[in-house]
């Protein structure tokens, strides 16, 4: 069947504020807006300017009104205490309101920050949706995040009230939250007035009796009291719905804030024409609340359309094997999957056969998104040969909210091309710049941008930081947003996404993709995932430095495979890419969502001052990365 996806593009091009109207249809508004969109608002203009509405609401209320309570909501799954618990939309709007009241009775009201800090348990997605029904503004941070970046966070967003859990728990240990917290309150400048804690059965935490409140007891007295039973806070369109800081932060931190009806309009658009979604049907995306996909696609977008959310406590591999993503797709019908190539490059190291695969019938999926960072074609290759199910990849950030890119399986899927997210979703127009601000031509490496105005669902600022954000964002190229991203566009459309533009390395006056060579690495059959990084070169001034991660049952020696790759790399993309520094290593170092931290790699190698960055997953990693320098003598 052909796409519709190009009537559907140029009918945005022709007219997006009708377009955008037309889609704001889906939402239920409590005064709908009579305009899309106020070119003279906010830094770059603001969506449905006169209309106001509630995003919880959206996400529960309307459902239940609509004689679809007794449907599932939320799916809770954890292999990490043995737990799984199904949740209806009544019993998740019962749940939400007792936190809405709880949080009530503490003081929290519209425009109020509250920050949640907890591990992957339905408590905190329960909490973001009381959040928005009080027209309080959350701010998520992940858990178990260093006891700094939590103050300068708290300072950042002056918030009320902070939420959290006793423990998180991770595979082999548990993690105790509260000493962070108690640490980070006393660092932070502003004080946190109340913190409600939920005592978890793996571990009590000791409570501080002038500001601690144990979570259910608070509940319960909002249940006893009555202020449980209290309506949505109706908030205008333009109000913030949440704050969320970008992972990696130093210093300053940066705050992503998002509004409540642009949000809306855009994440359930997307739902239902770019994951082809239905309501009553199991969507999951495997990740954590604490990241951008978390809010948009655990949380608020799957709910917006009447969809079943799956809450997953665990890791792709070592919970127990490379073979949970399987077991739950397969026990909760799971129809479309959404999680990082990171986590798909795990499962294929640890079964590059797919021998799990086979022992889980899934019947019940039909697609398998993938977004976060680069997809590499033998990633997404072997997905297809094992799940045989159209592999999809996006690309999106934490500032758009939902995808600049991608190919949308609800419109009907377009041809694929390895190494592409496809074409641009309607809202954005990309255009690729040179360094001058200049258009290059089709195939040309250089700076991804879009035209603005952004659509709804992106951010609107940085909170409290306007400034910050037009000089971070939109003043290196007037009249586009700077995504920090660099690629091409081919003939067709197509976006090529080959790296962050300070992962564009220049090797003796040659502009290199450090991406390109990583997808080359990969193709190597016993190489499960690789990074490049630019290294200092007195002769070249850059050149490339690859590291490999070899799949779990490779006997052979390092230094053959090693050799190979080299040679692979000057097959294909020549001798140009001065490609002959390579080293395998047992893991290379990530943030917690499974980004590689390529910018600390490259400041170890070139001998440069660096800070552990705050979101790394294991900091001994990084020495592991230093001795395998040293022993290739740089």
């Amino acid at each position: 069947m052909a796409s519709r996806y190009p009537e559907v593009y140029a009918e945005w091009q022709a007219n997006p504020e009708a377009f955008w109207m037309k889609a704001a249809e889906k939402i239920d508004w409590t005064q709908a807006p009579t305009k899309a969109f106020d070119a003279e608002a906010g830094v770059y203009g603001r969506w449905f300017p006169d209309a106001e509405t509630n995003t919880c609401y959206n996400c529960l209320d309307r459902h239940v009104e609509a004689g679809r309570g007794s449907q599932t909501a939320v799916i809770y799954d954890s292999p990490m205490t043995g737990e799984k618990r199904d949740y209806s939309f009544d019993a998740v709007l019962s749940e939400v309101k007792a936190i809405a009241g709880a949080l009530s009775d503490l003081g929290v009201g519209k425009g109020d920050r509250v920050i949640i800090y907890m591990p992957m348990i339905p408590e905190a997605v329960f909490t973001m949706l009381a959040c928005a029904r009080l027209g309080a503004v959350h701010s998520v941070v992940f858990g178990g995040f260093a006891a700094h970046e939590l103050a300068t966070r708290i300072d950042d967003c002056s918030a009320k009230v902070l939420v959290t859990a006793s423990c998180g728990l991770e595979p082999g240990r548990t993690v105790a939250y509260k000493p962070l917290i108690d640490h980070a309150i006393e660092m932070a400048h502003h004080k946190i007035e109340k913190c409600l804690v939920l005592q978890r059965p793996e571990l009590q935490a000791d409570m501080h009796a002038d500001r601690d409140v144990d979570f259910r007891t608070a509940l319960e007295q909002a249940r006893a009291t009555g202020s449980a039973e209290n309506g949505c806070v109706t908030v205008k369109a333009t109000d913030p719905l949440y704050i969320l800081y970008t992972s990696g932060t130093t210093g300053q931190p940066k705050g992503v804030m998002r509004d409540n009806g642009g949000h809306m309009v855009a994440l359930q658009w997307s739902m239902e024409n770019l994951y082809g979604m239905k309501p009553g049907e199991v969507f999951w995306a495997a990740s954590d609340i604490g990241w951008v996909v978390g809010h948009s696609y655990i949380v608020y977008g799957p709910l917006l359309n009447g969809n079943a959310t799956v809450i997953f406590e665990g890791k792709p591999v070592g919970t127990p094997d490379a073979g949970t993503f399987w077991r739950v797709i397969a026990e909760h019908n799971v129809s479309v999957l959404f999680t990082a190539p990171t986590a798909f490059r795990a499962i294929r190291r640890d079964d590059s056969d797919g021998e799990f695969v086979k022992k889980y019938p899934m019947p019940s999926l039909r697609t398998l998104f993938l977004a976060g960072e680069r997809a590499d074609p033998e990633t997404i290759k072997w997905a297809e040969h094992h799940l045989a199910v159209p592999v999809v990849d996006h690309w999106w950030q934490t500032e758009t909210g939902w995808a600049i890119a991608g190919n949308p399986a609800g419109l009907g899927l377009l041809p694929v091309k390895y190494g592409s997210p496809t074409h641009a979703m309607p809202g954005y127009k990309i255009e690729i710049l040179d360094d001058a601000g200049h258009e290059v031509p089709a195939g040309t490496l250089g700076n991804i941008v879009v035209k603005l105005p952004l659509p709804p669902g992106c951010l609107t600022s940085f909170w409290n930081a306007d400034e910050r954000f037009r000089k971070s964002c939109l003043e290196e190229f007037p009249g586009y947003y700077k995504t920090a991203d660099a690629g091409i566009l081919d003939e067709e459309g197509y976006v090529f996404v080959m790296a962050r533009t300070d992962d564009i390395i220049n090797c003796a006056g040659h502009r290199l993709s450090t991406g390109a060579m990583e997808e080359v690495c990969a193709m190597h059959p016993d190489v499960a995932e690789s990074a490049v990084i630019g290294v200092f070169d007195e002769l070249k001034g850059q050149i490339p430095c690859g590291f490999l991660v070899l799949k779990a049952n490779v006997s052979r020696e390092a230094k053959e495979i090693e050799k190979e790759v080299v040679r692979l790399v000057r097959e294909e993309i020549g001798p140009v890419a001065a490609f002959k520094m390579v080293m395998c290593v047992k893991r290379l170092p990530k943030t917690r969502s499974g980004k590689i931290l390529r910018g600390t790699m490259q400041k170890i190698a070139d001998r440069q001052e660096w800070k552990m960055p705050a979101t790394i997953d294991d900091p001994a990693i990084l020495d592991e990365i230093t001795e395998a320098l040293r022993a290739h003598g740089h």
